[in-house]
């Protein structure tokens, strides 16, 4: 409930409004197009969304991702059916694993794992799924980076990248026909464009806590979350206020 009312304030909102817009921009620049869809591209919003979880937290994260996404669905005219608007639930689940990744030690708490394991289990019960159901191992790696390399970021990165990219998997496999030499063409393309992915969520959140690093006087307390490990030319935290800090 903490994490809830705490963003509730006029400069809470303010803070996810900001995170917003930066997300919308990102998702103006194509970076490649989605294998089997026509007129869908991946953007640098899958460098950025998922960060937001770090930063802001695990509700105002999500909030500010789906803020975001549907005011990219707006701007870009998109119609409102069933996969669309399922299509927005990836990053969500992304931005979700990246904020709770390492808080929690083992299975205890870490519920982000359970949507990949949830998409594995859906995906090699389905008719065209169990016939290429080695696919689904890309999903293990969201519980692999969550259960043994906790302190990780290109890890944790990795494992929100494939955290969506089992969301968007299983929303394809059971809302567009497909073959199961489609999944298994996809193989050498997913490693490529996760790795890439993964690669530009970990700079994007080194960048974003550099920044916040050095205007953290100005920034309101307990709203932004900085992790100094990954602020580049960050002033150490003084002794007394260290321990109040993630």
């Amino acid at each position: 409930m903490g994490d809830f009312s705490k963003w509730l304030c006029g400069k809470g909102i303010f803070f996810v409004a900001i995170f917003a817009a930066a997300v919308l921009i990102a998702d103006q620049f194509k970076v490649a197009a989605v294998w089997g869809a026509t007129n869908q591209y991946f953007t640098l919003f899958q460098f950025m969304g998922p960060i937001a979880g770090g930063i802001l937290g695990p509700f105002a994260g999500v909030a500010s991702v789906l803020f975001a996404q549907l005011l990219s669905f707006l701007y870009l005219g998109k119609a409102f059916d069933a996969l669309n608007i399922l299509r927005l639930a990836p990053m969500l689940f992304a931005t979700y694993y990246f904020a709770k990744f390492g808080l929690k030690k083992g299975l205890n708490g870490n519920y982000a794992i359970l949507a990949p394991v949830a998409a594995i289990l859906l995906f090699i019960t389905n008719p065209i799924g169990s016939q290429v159901w080695y696919y689904s191992l890309f999903w293990t790696i969201p519980v692999i980076a969550a259960l043994f390399f906790a302190n990780n970021l290109f890890a944790r990165s990795l494992g929100a990248s494939f955290t969506a990219h089992a969301i968007g998997g299983i929303i394809w496999l059971f809302l567009v026909p497909t073959t199961p030499a489609f999944w298994a063409a996809l193989i050498p393309v997913v490693i490529i464009e996760r790795l890439v992915f993964a690669s530009g969520i970990s700079v994007s959140f080194i960048a974003f806590n550099t920044v916040l690093g050095r205007v953290e006087s100005i920034i309101p307390s307990n709203l932004v979350q900085i992790d100094r490990r990954y602020a580049l030319f960050a002033t150490p935290v003084p002794a007394r206020i260290r321990g109040r800090r993630r």
